[in-house]
């Protein structure tokens, strides 16, 4: 063998072991617990489990293979009434936003921009799973759950690290078993299959709880037992985080319970139990006192998702505080200087009369009428400040976004960082709407741009 092919099969076999290095540092298991909301979450408070794998890609929603470099993977999870697959997989951003790119992320979104956005998705990849109907229109059932579930609820992510070689190996059993449903609330729901697939990288990881759930296999109990899983196994570099509800005009997500927990905080089922069978109540009290599940706070000490920035620290309650007395100066001041108050509508009203769309670069922005004069809004970061934008839209657009995440709930909705960055664009939104009156009456502003609160070199 000449000196030049060892030379060549040692570099490969270096190069091997770096990506498999690489591979092993970042391929994960993360189980994700979701809230409920709307109609779900005031029937039912137990929300959704999905699972998230960073070395598993989906070559189609029903077809698994090894990711390439750079890619980030892929959730997985199990839906009734999505054709008739027992589970599909989603790039994590699409799953999360509904687009292809973080830049694309609207920073405020409507209920019609995020039917749009879904729907833009599946006709473009999500055909195989949810076809047209004959008349063009989008499909029903329960596809949409699998597109942009972030602006839907916020939901708690619990990590821990895997191998290629596991990663492979699950790949091979799930495109080799039939992927046909067979779903039952009970016995065979989405915790289930998120207990499944964890299961299968580390056997018995997780569990159901026969007397906090009455046997059904809950999201909330998947995610206690994950915690107490990685407990016992430090070596598996175990992470929490929150991936926050995208701000926006719908209504919130509530918070997740287990079975008898829902039973026992809802008002509907605990008062008349007291009244018809005060021993039956004082159980349901004793088993939700004595198992301890509404002590588990899925939020607590974790980080903050971002798809741009990765995963930082909650933002202080202190911060928090002193950036919303900031900003209610900034736009007390704007407004005695443009009267605002009286010659502006709602920022909801103003989305609900416009029309969604994508830019030349595909990025999503509202169409409507000023008067006479069409206007496109870009909603995402990547166009709020384009050059056609309107201006005092898009203050409108970042002041509703950092109200929603400045507002003081659980779990965390942002951190510092983000907001500071959320600040900034709203400060650039403002100047452009300055230059914008300037060029239609043809003179400048008589209060100039260092009359405002936090300006640039002097923010909080």
């Amino acid at each position: 063998m000449s000196r030049l092919l060892r030379l060549r099969r040692s570099i490969g076999m270096v190069a091997m072991l770096v990506l498999v290095s690489a591979s092993l540092a970042n391929a994960s298991a993360t189980l994700l617990l979701e809230e409920p909301y709307g109609k779900l979450g005031f029937f039912t408070a137990t929300g959704h489990a999905a699972v998230y794998l960073s070395g598993v890609c989906a070559e189609t929603p029903v077809v698994l293979r090894a990711c390439a470099p750079g890619e980030m993977g892929s959730v997985i999870s199990r839906y009734d009434g999505v054709r008739d697959y027992d589970w599909v997989a989603v790039p994590l951003i699409p799953y999360l936003y509904a687009v292809e790119k973080p830049e694309d992320i609207p920073l405020f979104v409507d209920l019609k921009m995020v039917a749009f956005l879904r729907d833009q998705y599946r006709r473009k990849h999500f055909e195989e799973v949810a076809s047209d109907l004959t008349d063009g229109e989008a499909p029903g059932g329960n596809w949409y759950e699998l597109v942009g579930s972030a602006y839907d609820r916020a939901s708690y992510a619990f990590e821990i690290q895997t191998s290629t070689a596991q990663d492979l190996a699950f790949i091979a059993a799930y495109n080799a078993a039939p992927n046909r449903s067979h779903f039952r609330t009970v016995s065979r729901n989405c915790a289930d299959f998120a207990k499944d697939v964890i299961n299968f990288y580390y056997p018995k990881a997780l569990h159901r709880s026969l007397v906090a759930d009455v046997g059904i296999t809950t999201p909330k109990q998947m995610a206690i037992t994950m915690v107490k899983f990685s407990s016992r196994h430090p070596q598996l570099a175990f992470s929490r985080y929150v991936i926050p509800q995208v701000p926006g005009s719908a209504a919130r997500s509530s918070a997740v319970h287990g079975v008898v927990e829902s039973f026992f905080k809802s008002k509907k089922y605990i008062v008349p139990s007291v009244a018809i069978s005060p021993i039956f109540a004082g159980c349901v009290a004793a088993v939700y006192v004595g198992t301890g599940a509404g002590r588990f706070d899925p939020a607590r000490q974790a980080m903050v998702y971002s798809a741009e920035r990765g995963l930082e620290s909650p933002i202080g309650a202190e911060d928090r505080r002193s950036y919303q007395i900031e900003l209610n100066h900034l736009l007390a001041a704007d407004a005695a200087r443009t009267n605002r108050t009286h010659v502006e509508k709602s920022l909801q009203r103003i989305m609900s009369g416009a029309a969604p769309g994508f830019d030349a670069e595909g990025r999503p922005v509202l169409r409507m009428k000023m008067g006479d004069e069409a206007v496109d809004l870009g909603v995402a970061e990547g166009n709020i400040l384009a050059a056609d934008n309107s201006g005092r839209l898009a203050e409108q657009l970042m002041e509703a976004r950092l109200r929603e995440e400045l507002r003081r709930r659980n779990p965390p909705r942002t951190s510092g960082s983000e907001i500071e960055h959320d600040w900034a664009l709203l400060q650039k939104a403002m100047d452009s709407s300055d230059d914008q009156v300037a060029s239609r009456t043809g003179r400048p502003l008589q209060l100039g741009a260092q009359s405002r609160w936090g300006r640039a070199g002097n923010q909080p």
